[in-house]
């Protein structure tokens, strides 16, 4: 479900009721545990944390490089850390963390989906967000993209 909302505010104003607090909780601890340097801002209908193309111009689609993203979908919320991606340590920390956490982790490639607030281990998905200074996640990118060339 993409939002037309040009603003994170209008974005979360656009919300129902029964997920607007949810949103703006784990907007909340994102943005608090946020490593300096990425930008907030809407991207592709929803909340988005990216590399500005100032740092980092060089992405495969010309858009700002995602680190994070937060969203309501049709039938979920989405989380989207893209640090916890591959596999690695962020994403067994992920994985750990919800078992000990007595939550069940509902995760795509970097998509956890959530139903309610309720769901999610914040202290988890604070120390992930936290995971990645701006500057390796672009060293990431970068090597990423000269194997693929």
């Amino acid at each position: 479900m993409q939002s037309k909302a040009k603003t994170v505010a209008e974005y979360i104003a656009s919300l129902p009721e029964d997920r607007r607090g949810a949103i703006k909780a784990v907007r909340d601890v994102v943005k608090k545990h946020l490593p300096a340097g990425y930008k907030e801002g809407m991207d592709y209908g929803y909340i988005g944390w990216s590399v500005p193309l100032s740092v980092y111009p060089d992405t495969y689609n010309g858009q700002p490089l995602c680190y994070a993203a937060l969203a309501s979908q049709k039938n979920h919320m989405a989380l989207y850390l893209m640090c916890a991606y591959a596999e690695g340590p962020i994403k067994q920390r992920l994985v750990k963390g919800f078992k000990e956490a007595g939550k069940k982790l509902d995760m795509g490639k970097a998509c956890i989906r959530f139903k309610q607030l309720e769901d999610l281990p914040l202290d988890v998905v604070a120390e992930v967000t936290a995971a990645v200074p701006m500057k390796k996640y672009v060293e990431i990118a970068r090597a990423a993209r000269a194997k693929k060339k």
